[in-house]
Order: C-alpha cells, then structure tokens, then sequence
C-alpha cells in the first residue's frame, strides 16, 4: 500500500500545482479526497480537448490514486463538513489565492486549533506574504518572471517558455517533498506546521548553476539555445535524418569522442585543447561537429558514440519515447480501468522503491465519485446525504 498509507490528505487544490503535489503523496500511498466544487469541479476538468468519453485528458494526467468529494464551501454546511475532515487528516494541501482560507474560517491558525497535528501547505505564486502575494499567477506568468524563459530559446530570439509547465510541476515537487519532511517531524514531535510554497520560489530553486553564474560575474546569462554555457561540446547536432544530442561533459569523453567520429586531427588542434577553450571555440568547434554529423544518421552518430561510452542520444517525440525499449522496462507508461473511459494510459513513477514500491491504485476519480462513501465515513445517514445534495451542499 506505500509508505503513506495511514496518511489522510485533504486536496482542495486544482489546476497543476497542486494536484501534482497530492499525486506524489497518492501514489505513495497516501488516501487523498478531492474537494470540488459540485457540478464543475477542478477547473483542468473542463481543458481540452482532447477529452476521453467526456474526461479530460489534462485532469486525467493528475489525478490518479484520489477520491473526488464534492463540496460546497459557500454553505456554513459545507464548511462543517470540511472541518470535520480536517481533524481527521494529517495534510491539507490548498492553493486558493492568499486569504481565501481565512476567509473560509480555515487559515492555518483556525485549522491548527481544530487539529494541532496538521501539516497544512499553502501553495500559491508568490508565496503568502510580501508586495506580490496577491496577485494571482500561471505557469507561464511565472515561467517568465522566475527567469527560466530569459534562458530559453536561441541567442537574441524570443524568450521561449518550457514545453511542459515547469513552474507548477517543480511547485508541486518541492511541496510534496516538504509535506513528507513536516510529516517526518509531526511523528518525532507531535507538532503540525504551516508549509508555504511558491511558485517563484520553485523556479528560482532550479536555476541552480546558472544562478551561481550571475552570481560570480553580476551578469545575467542569457539564451543559450541548446548549447551549455560551460561545456564543449554540449548541444544538439542535425544528422541527415534528425537530431541528436551530444553531452561531453570531461576530458576523457573528448578524448574518445574524436576518433569516434573519425575526427582524430581535433585532438591536437590547440583550439580545442581544454574544455575551456573548447567553450571559447564552440563556433568554430560546432561547425566542424555538425559537418560530420551531417554526413551520419541519427541511428548511426548514436550507435558510434554509444559504443565510445559519450553520452548521446537522439531528440524524441513523444511517439519514439514510449516505444523505447528502455521507457517500456521501467514501465514508464501505466495503465488504469476508469469508469466511463475504459482503459487509459497514464505515465509511470520516476523512481521504484524496494520494500515500498509507488503504484496506480485507483483511476483518476469521475466528479463526486467518493462523496457519499466520505460522508458515511463522517457519520452521516443515506436521508442525510441525500438532503446535503438537494440543498446543493455537495
């Protein structure tokens, strides 16, 4: 069942940032109810298309291993219902735009009184407090302001977003790896906490060495396109048929690189004499490179460079990446019976545990699925529920 097995999480998070938080947690086990809003529910239901058998495939991405409630907030009987289930948990995840719980009567504070134990992760743009703390935020707004795009994309181009919508994805990572640190230290102490994330912050975190660069010369890094700023060569290359990419990242690859390709004069040419020469030369280095490469299949340059143990490989799209056979061994792509969509493919786990394997318990849930089962859990009768869905309350 996963090491969070005894782990209750109340999701009332939506969109990306949040959900991908709660899905790390599920997939190791944790039982995770989703609040949703009654007859719309999270806001990535509705994105598409494409949609299967009416269910995004947006939403569907996300949210596997978790139980959908519906529940109206704006009801003081909602809320009542929410509170009873958030001193039963041990997380709350939420990503409302700062004060909105206070609003509900479910800030941190109000929520630490109900359940002392609580770890409690506000994930937003900008964080909870400070000049932007309000403003609300997307990926991409802060994919730009978090310096990512400033890196990406060709020398004097336009700036270029990531393909995938990084700045929620790593806010989710970070959070659910703080959730799992503030749960560790519940069981040492007993003790709750108020984890708050950002999206911002994640960015930030992941500029790593190219923060370190600005911060030894006082000059922001630019686009790169897709060459290293330290490392040569360390880009992609056009063969006659694709691309791929060549990571030659010490001296001893450069060493082998050359005759690999038949290039053995490279070695002694005192251009190309240190990495840091190489980084000096890349124009110069590059152009010889791509002529080469140029004169080679992907299949080919790949299998010569393999076979010199130089990291290469060649640029996938999605179609290739899931046909690789390495991608099929580690079961990077799962599979799940959902109710009214029937099969459907989900992306495995990035990592296998031993003893504690993650795994896809349950199928992405249909709005409101688990509701009733949640209820009568709380202690509530058939006639019960049945009022709370008539009065519009779930």
């Amino acid at each position: 069942m996963g090491p969070l097995q005894d782990i209750i999480v109340v999701d009332l998070s939506r969109a990306l940032a949040g959900p991908y938080c709660t899905l790390m947690l599920g997939d190791m086990g944790a039982e995770v109810i989703k609040l949703e809003l009654p007859g719309s529910g999270d806001d990535s239901r509705g994105w598409g298309p494409p949609f299967l058998a009416g269910e995004s495939s947006y939403f569907l991405s996300v949210n596997r291993n978790k139980k959908s409630v519906t529940l109206n907030l704006k009801s003081s009987e909602g809320l009542a219902i929410l509170r009873q289930l958030v001193q039963r948990a041990d997380v709350l995840v939420e990503n409302f735009r700062p004060g909105t719980m206070e609003r509900l009567g479910l800030g941190y504070e109000q929520a630490h009184r109900l359940n002392p134990r609580l770890v409690y992760c506000s994930i937003s743009g900008f964080g909870q407090t400070g000049p932007r703390s309000r403003q609300p935020a997307f990926d991409q707004v802060l994919q730009g302001m978090g310096g990512i795009m400033s890196l990406t994309g060709l020398p004097g181009g336009t700036p270029i977003r990531v393909g995938i919508p990084v700045a929620d994805l790593a806010a989710g990572m970070f959070s659910a790896f703080a959730v799992v640190s503030a749960l560790y230290h519940c069981a040492l102490t007993g003790e709750g906490q108020w984890i708050d994330a950002s999206l911002l912050g994640g960015q930030v975190a992941m500029l790593t060495y190219q923060a370190g660069r600005y911060f030894a010369t006082g000059q922001a890094p630019g686009r790169g396109g897709n060459r290293h700023a330290s490392i040569a060569p360390y880009e992609v290359f056009a063969t006659r048929d694709g691309y791929v990419n060549v990571a030659c990242g010490t001296e001893g690859m450069w060493q082998r690189l050359c005759p690999a390709l038949d290039l053995p004069e490279l070695l002694g040419d005192p251009r190309f004499r240190t990495n840091a020469d190489r980084v000096q030369q890349r124009d110069a280095l590059s152009a010889l490179l791509q002529a080469r490469f140029q004169a080679l299949t992907t299949a080919e340059a790949v299998d010569l460079l393999e076979r010199a143990e130089v990291p290469v490989g060649p640029v996938y799209d999605l179609a290739d990446l899931f046909a690789d056979p390495q991608t099929r061994h580690l079961e990077l792509r799962r599979s799940v019976q959902h109710p009214t969509a029937g099969e459907i493919q989900l992306t495995g786990f990035p990592f296998q545990m031993s003893a504690t394997p993650p795994e896809v318990r349950q199928a992405p849930p249909l709005l409101g699925q688990h509701t009733d089962e949640m209820l009568a859990r709380l202690g509530y009768s058939g006639p019960e529920i049945a009022a709370l869905r008539e009065q519009s309350v779930v």
